[in-house]
């Protein structure tokens, strides 16, 4: 991780320019207009770098971020940023179009080009920045799919994505992976892109079968937790077959079921690990990610882990007390 900005231990007198000078190094030449100077101005901004996509988290007291068409032909490069709006309500304009959008909403913006971007007292984004050459798509497919991509059904799965990205950034980032979780995320950005951006038929068929295995990865960790989740239900939430499913994941070399098992496992690792989770017992983990045999979740834990589900989290959490509604670890 790297911090670009942080006010916290830095003179009143000197965070305007210091923002200034993050904020052109995160976007792009602009101009910054704090809302209300006099009573103070905060700023918090990390960045993560996974390949060519990077991954930027904000959190500040209001400002204006205005780049205006001379600063545009400037000429940097392309890139196109998707911003999750964690807190306050943004206002965005760009290309005679504006928007707002609460928490919790996402924005399409090119930086490259002219934009006007707001919000009002403290507010904290997570935005996903990537290269439009990486996108394989054309301008004009981008600005259409800026009013479009609400309707996109693709438009809440990466809202998830990059959630779910910016809450596991600093290990993801440091592993070897990150370079293909950085490919991963543009595959996704891509395909919400093409579905929101009214792309002509053939290249939208093109790009979601290419990407179809990386959206399926993507739902399935966004309903990890359901018990209903299954082959059939994913098939039917991306209008394909069971068959056709099965069989772009044998070309991949990728076991589905095993896929989901392992992710699972994974959630609930890591669950059983957090001192927050302590008030849950083992059975009630295992049940909010998907397990609703606990003896049967038991039994993939230690074969997974080489240790009880019981076993990791006294190992994790030490002598913070925690409920033992039903004992797992007496399982043969």
């Amino acid at each position: 991780m790297a911090v670009l900005i942080d006010t916290a231990a830095m003179p009143a007198g000197e965070r305007v320019d210091a923002v200034h000078t993050a904020m052109i190094e995160a976007t792009a030449p602009s101009y910054v207009i704090h809302e209300a100077p006099e009573r103070g101005i905060r700023m918090l901004m990390e960045q993560w770098f996974f390949g060519d996509t990077r991954l930027v988290r904000a959190q500040a007291t209001g400002f204006r971020l205005l780049r205006t068409p001379k600063q545009a032909r400037q000429g940097i490069g392309p890139s196109i940023a998707l911003s999750v709006q964690t807190r306050a309500t943004v206002r965005h304009a760009q290309y005679h179009a504006e928007q707002q959008v609460p928490q919790g909403g996402m924005i399409l913006a090119d930086i490259s080009g002219a934009y006007d971007f707001s919000w009002s007292g403290d507010g904290g984004c997570e935005t996903l920045h990537v290269p439009i050459d990486q996108l394989g798509l054309s301008v004009e497919v981008v600005q259409r799919a800026m009013s479009g991509m609400t309707h996109s059904p693709l438009y809440g799965l990466m809202i998830d994505h990059v959630r779910r990205l910016a809450a596991d950034a600093e290990v993801l980032a440091a592993d070897p992976s990150a370079p293909d979780v950085g490919a991963a995320t543009t595959d996704l950005a891509r395909a919400l892109l093409v579905s929101a951006g009214r792309a002509d038929g053939r290249q939208a068929r093109r790009v979601l079968a290419e990407t179809l295995l990386t959206r399926v990865r993507a739902y399935v960790r966004a309903h990890l937790g359901e018990p209903g989740l299954s082959p059939e239900s994913i098939a039917a939430a991306h209008n394909i077959s069971v068959r056709y499913l099965y069989k772009v994941c044998a070309q991949a070399d990728f076991s589905l079921r095993q896929w989901i098992i392992a992710e699972r496992l994974r959630r609930a690792r890591a669950e059983l690990a957090d001192p927050a989770a302590s008030g849950r017992t083992v059975a009630n983990i295992a049940r909010r990610w998907g397990f609703t045999d606990p003896t049967h979740f038991g039994r993939r834990f230690r074969s997974e882990y080489q240790v009880t589900p019981g076993e990791w989290r006294r190992q994790n959490l030490g002598s913070i007390h925690v409920p033992d509604a039903l004992d797992l670890d007496s399982l043969p």
